[in-house]
């Protein structure tokens, strides 16, 4: 089975669209007033229309790694200067350093690294990479 596409609900597609090209590298497919289409890692990313407000469940995010706390920390910043809402300041955590933000529309996202987790943790991110690499 493959990973297809990730759908959310949007009272702003233009906004939220421009989230995921301008700073997370997604490229635009499609954009309309009802929806928008966008491409990142080899899925689609779909953005509806909805005419209300939406409501996210507590703590539902979408996180994204990158490769150094360094990265992470720039990103921080970069987001920062835009005027990107920050729920959080950049912060170590014992799974690697993190900072979670919102985009338009209430998305929240957690931008990390695992490149400085606790030991403990790096045990099951090598299997991972393993795993990854015999593919």
């Amino acid at each position: 089975m493959k990973f297809n596409h990730l759908s959310f609900p949007s009272s702003d597609v233009r906004a939220t669209a421009s989230f995921f090209v301008q700073h997370l590298g997604c490229s635009l497919e499609y954009i309309g007033p009802d929806a928008a289409v966008l491409k990142r890692a080899g899925f689609d990313i779909v953005i509806e229309a909805k005419d209300h407000t939406v409501v996210w469940p507590h703590n539902f995010h979408l996180g994204f790694e990158l490769p150094t706390a360094e990265q992470v920390s720039q990103l921080y910043q970069h987001l920062q200067a835009q005027g990107v809402p920050m729920k959080t300041g950049f912060f170590h955590h014992e799974r690697g350093s993190r900072f979670f933000c919102e985009a338009p529309g209430g998305l929240l996202f957690e931008m990390n690294t695992r490149a400085d987790a606790h030991e403990r943790y790096r045990a099951s991110f090598e299997r991972q990479a393993l795993a990854d690499a015999v593919k």
